[in-house]
């Protein structure tokens, strides 16, 4: 049996991961999806829980291999994607797969697996707000944060591909709004 996709995507800081964990605590039947990267892991990320952390050349030969089902050079030897045997490994133990991923890796889910996945656009409220939670999380030098506000700029224009858009003004509502979408389409 093959079960559904949720699939969550944001620019980075929209409250995207503080929701998909809040459905993983709520919903029994779905199982994170474990994305794969290149990066180094940052503090408290562990392997196999957060990532599955593989080296560039690694990630290259898994690409060259057809591993993923999707992936995406985020930024110069930063790569991101989804492993072919992650979604399995959620699907053997009888669940639906829960994403946390790019707009562009989100958008790719959707194509691949159309009427099984569900594809929901996390929106922050502008991008003023949005600069302001990337600050507040002291994760970034000025650099990095220029590049994550240039690259959440380009991600908005995509929300409208998406099959949900849920602005994250407040987060009780777009919890709410999030339950919402994934227990109906789940229903279907």
């Amino acid at each position: 049996m093959t079960g559904k996709l949720c699939i969550f995507s944001a620019p980075s800081g929209s409250g995207k991961s503080t929701i998909v964990q809040h459905l993983i605590k709520l919903a029994p039947d779905l199982a994170f999806s474990i994305s794969a990267t290149s990066r180094k892991p940052r503090k408290d990320e562990l392997e196999g829980r957060d990532y599955y952390f593989i080296s560039p050349d690694k990630f290259r030969e898994k690409i060259r291999e057809n591993a993923f089902l999707e992936w995406e050079e985020v930024y110069p030897e930063q790569y991101y994607g989804t492993l072919r045997t992650e979604v399995e490994r959620i699907w053997k133990e009888g669940k639906h797969a829960l994403f946390d991923i790019d707009v562009v890796g989100g958008l790719n889910l959707k194509r691949e697996f159309g009427d099984k996945a569900c594809a929901i656009f996390i929106q922050p409220p502008s991008l003023e707000i949005l600069e302001q939670r990337l600050r507040s999380r002291g994760a970034d030098d000025e650099i990095s944060l220029r590049k994550r506000l240039d690259k959440a700029s380009a991600e908005l224009q995509y929300a409208s591909r998406f099959d949900y858009i849920v602005v994250n003004d407040r987060l009780e509502h777009a919890l709410s709004d999030a339950e919402r979408i994934v227990r109906n389409f789940l229903k279907k």
